[in-house]
């Protein structure tokens, strides 16, 4: 594009004339940066490119800036350098970036020089790399490790650190006891804080009442409510008193709380009265008490005397009561490495919802992942809006804690810009994300007013997430990384993300996680560079067990091993590894499915709606957005032809029928009358060319 072209297009987005001259300037005098080692392997051609947008990025634009603008210098600069867009990064470290970091520290301490060299060491030696996390992280034992893995029962079943003993919870109180762990912000809208110290004594007075009131190693306790305070609190007391902590989502139905309680066998669960939520009020103890629960501890939002509790029930202040607040001391139970300290629930193809062991290991993991490929530093400040219900929840309390930082809990919707304006005054430096969320926050321009530059990075999982989504996000905080981030409940945190280290390109990952290996194959078992992911155990984090299903036959029957035996891993997820090495995530293979960053199987969706009068058979499929993003619920039924209301009106009773018995969260975009479901010759249903059918 000619010069005068290119100005006359800049001021076609309302810059003025003095804007468009220090672009171009800009521009002109941008050079090639000074690069650290072999950390950045990029041409002198991208780099120069680089430098442009990081300076244009930096100095020029911001959000009162239309984002088209944004995306348009984007788009020209990297044009220049011979770069696909969909390959262009929109964030490149620079040599502060690089050197602050811990990944680039732990490399000096090898003394290595490139990334490549740090992650294939993770791998080729997986007891040196797992050691050195442990100690770099401080993880506290009671009787110290002999050796950090042993195989003797095979890659499925590794041992960890053997012969120790240790209670995780004791990980989280390493910070000095002024040090902030969780800010939040109170009814009334002011920003509050708990110090570590205040943590540690609320922790231990309600481990103590815990234990008087009769829990003991291995009782189960559940917990189903919104990320509050005395959320994190009740998790690690339960945890510290041996207990294991049976974390239910807040938003689920009656039908689906009870399933949970059931398999995990839970007596007493720990709820609050209400929900908050963009002013409305929603009920919880009701839905908790329709599950059948058998004894429940009540949290208030609101006066308790609009509420009658049950007689076995207790008030949050009549179970405190049971313990002085003067006996705020608690020994952590010992624990071995394999001992349960969470149960959480992950949908598979069958209907029945997993019941997934997180051990005492498991949240090592976590925190690893945040040290690594988050940046997590001591004193920096997490937000993640979710819940102890997914695996996220406890993710966030564990990364967080361990790693010597600050929470930040919002205890409503994050769709707002009251949300938004949370984050500048918590003085957030991390911000989780779910892509559905990000294009939300796009469409309101909720952020615009909101000061995001204490950020140093995002993050985002539990979808596919959308290019142009993560660009904009990125631009809210002045073009700070999006570390893309997928794994699962069952992995204990990621096996594929990004680094402060590499470029961030939209929608991609740049890694596999340090420690995690995986391959992708086709339908036929070959390996590949688009398809089914099957990963490489041992690896810290990933499950060996189950409570309610063969672990065996989920995870590894019927997967061949490489041309080295290798045994490997069945994971579900479908990626594509990208001309320049990064990779894209395309959703699941199999009849599971994230819908508004929550797994859900198929089956379970099906099963709701072949209660409706109208429906003779369904099948739900997932489809994912040309250009990427979340998934879409689609509906393919086959209508009662004796009883067949109008299609509107089917849509409205079927997603009437999944708000009450499933989840609210699951939205119906569209439904398909047929007259019959394609079927295999073993009679399953054929989701996959359903799928192929919509898209055509």
């Amino acid at each position: 594009m000619q010069q005068t072209d290119f100005i006359d297009q800049l001021l076609s987005f309302g810059l003025e004339k003095a804007e468009v001259e220090n672009i171009v300037l800009l521009l002109e005098q941008a050079g090639t940066p000074t690069l650290v080692g072999k950390l950045n392997t990029a041409t002198p051609v991208e780099t120069f490119a680089d430098n442009q947008w990081r300076q244009i990025s930096k100095q020029i634009l911001n959000k009162t800036h239309s984002i088209q603008l944004h995306q348009y210098l984007h788009q020209q600069i990297y044009q220049k350098a011979s770069i696909s867009p969909e390959l262009a990064p929109v964030w490149t470290p620079d040599v502060d970036d690089l050197q602050q970091s811990n990944i680039y520290r732990l490399m000096q301490q090898r003394g290595m020089t490139d990334y490549q060299q740090l992650y294939d060491w993770s791998i080729s030696e997986p007891e040196s790399f797992w050691g050195q996390m442990i100690d770099l992280l401080n993880i506290c034992f009671h009787r110290p490790y002999r050796q950090v893995l042993d195989l003797k029962d095979g890659v499925t079943h590794p041992n960890w650190m053997i012969e120790s003993q240790l209670n995780i919870v004791d990980s989280c109180f390493q910070a000095n006891n002024q040090s902030i762990a969780i800010v939040y912000q109170n009814p009334s809208g002011q920003i509050e804080k708990y110090t570590y110290g205040q943590l540690e004594k609320l922790v231990n007075r309600i481990g103590n009442a815990l234990v008087g009131m009769g829990v003991r190693p291995d009782s189960h306790v559940g917990i189903d409510m919104t990320m509050t305070v005395e959320a994190v609190a009740i998790y690690l007391a339960c945890i510290k008193a041996g207990a294991v902590v049976v974390t239910v989502a807040d938003s689920f139905a009656p039908p689906e709380i009870a399933v949970r309680l059931q398999i995990a066998e839970v007596p007493l669960v720990f709820t609050q009265d209400l929900i908050h939520r963009t002013g409305k009020q929603l009920l919880l103890y009701q839905k908790v008490v329709e599950a059948g629960a058998e004894k429940v501890i009540v949290i208030p939002t609101t006066d308790p005397s609009q509420i009658q509790l049950r007689e076995q029930d207790l008030w949050w202040s009549d179970f405190l009561s049971s313990n002085p607040p003067t006996n705020d001391q608690l020994t952590a139970v010992s624990r071995y490495p394999n001992d349960h300290c969470t149960i959480l629930f992950s949908s598979g193809t069958t209907g029945t919802p997993k019941a997934i062991p997180w051990t005492q290991t498991t949240p090592i993991k976590s925190a690893i992942d945040a040290y690594l490929h988050h940046d997590i530093q001591m004193g920096d400040c997490l937000c993640w809006p979710t819940s102890l219900g997914w695996m996220m929840g406890p993710w966030l309390v564990f990364s967080a804690l361990i790693n010597r930082a600050s929470i930040a809990l919002y205890d409503d919707a994050p769709t707002t810009s009251e949300f938004a304006n949370f984050v500048e005054k918590a003085g957030v430096t991390m911000l989780g994300v779910v892509p559905s969320l990000v294009a939300q926050w796009r469409s309101t321009n909720s952020p615009r007013t909101s000061d995001w530059s204490r950020i140093k990075a995002f993050s985002s999982t539990g979808e596919c997430s959308n290019p142009d989504d993560m660009f904009y996000l990125m631009a809210q905080a002045n073009y700070k990384p999006v570390i893309e981030y997928c794994g699962g409940t069952e992995i204990g945190g990621g096996y594929i993300t990004g680094t402060v280290v590499q470029p961030a390109i939209p929608a991609c990952f740049s890694t596999p996680a340090l420690g995690s290996a995986f391959l992708m194959r086709d339908e036929e078992g070959q390996e590949t560079d688009n398809g089914e992911v099957f990963l490489l155990p041992p690896a810290l984090g990933l499950s060996s067990e189950l409570l309610n299903t063969d672990h065996k036959a989920v995870y590894y029957d019927g997967i061949p091993s490489d041309s080295a035996d290798r045994v490997y891993r069945r994971h579900g997820d479908q990626i594509e590894r990208l001309a320049n090495g990064y990779f894209r995530a395309h959703g699941r293979v199999d009849d599971a499915m994230n819908l508004g960053g929550i797994k859900v199987s198929a089956n379970q969706i099906e099963g709701v709606l072949a209660q409706l009068d109208f429906v003779k058979e369904s099948a739900a499929i997932a489809i994912l957005p040309t250009g990427g993003g979340p998934s879409s619920l689609v509906i393919y039924l086959v209508p009662d032809q004796n009883n067949q209301p109008e299609k509107q009106e089917i849509l409205q009773i079927m997603q009437q029928t999944i708000r009450q018995s499933l989840n609210p969260l699951f939205k119906i975009s569209d439904c398909c009358l047929v007259e019959a479901l394609p079927r295999t010759a073993s009679n399953k249903v054929m989701r996959r060319k359903l799928r192929q059918d919509y898209l055509a």
